[in-house]
């Protein structure tokens, strides 16, 4: 991922480079180099180029934070909601096991929220919220440990030497 956490820049960084830009801006005006400008504000001399065409089309303006690329689809309270529907379990949601599925994730939200997300983004959605993929603490009840013991201890015997 380009940022971590699969988020964008933090506002505070938005407003950093906002900053830049309206400093070069600034300096436009008085008709300084890009490659003054840039070494100046230690930024490449192509974003300054850039921000200059952008100046010169809408002056200051145009320099301007456009905000966040994406907004979340969920909120943090509707996220809540949706750590309280997946306490209850997939039985509770028509599912007959008790696993959770990227899928029904997906489909709990659906029908709760009315959004749409791909698989990936509910991975993300929810790794970006502290969950992580879990194994079963208990061991399923079809398990055989007769048959670990036999391969084991009597299949070595009965498979024999190769020599």
């Amino acid at each position: 991922m380009r940022y971590p956490q699969g988020g964008g820049l933090t506002a505070e960084r938005q407003q950093f480079r906002e900053e830049l830009r309206l400093k070069a801006a600034e300096r436009f005006a008085q008709g300084e180099a890009s490659s003054v400008i840039a070494k100046d504000l230690r930024v490449s001399v192509r974003s300054v180029q850039r921000w200059r065409q952008m100046w010169d089309e809408g002056g200051p303006r145009a320099l301007r934070s456009q905000g966040p690329a994406s907004l979340p689809k969920l909120s943090e309270k509707q996220f809540a909601q949706l750590e309280s529907e997946l306490a209850k379990g997939p039985a509770a949601h028509g599912w007959e096991d008790q696993r959770w599925t990227l899928a029904r994730v997906r489909t709990v939200i659906g029908r709760r929220f009315h959004l749409t997300y791909t698989i990936q983004g509910v991975r993300k959605l929810l790794v970006r919220n502290g969950w992580s993929c879990q194994v079963p603490v208990r061991r399923a009840m079809e398990r055989d440990d007769a048959v670990a013991g036999w391969v084991k201890e009597v299949w070595p015997c009965a498979e024999g030497s190769r020599r």
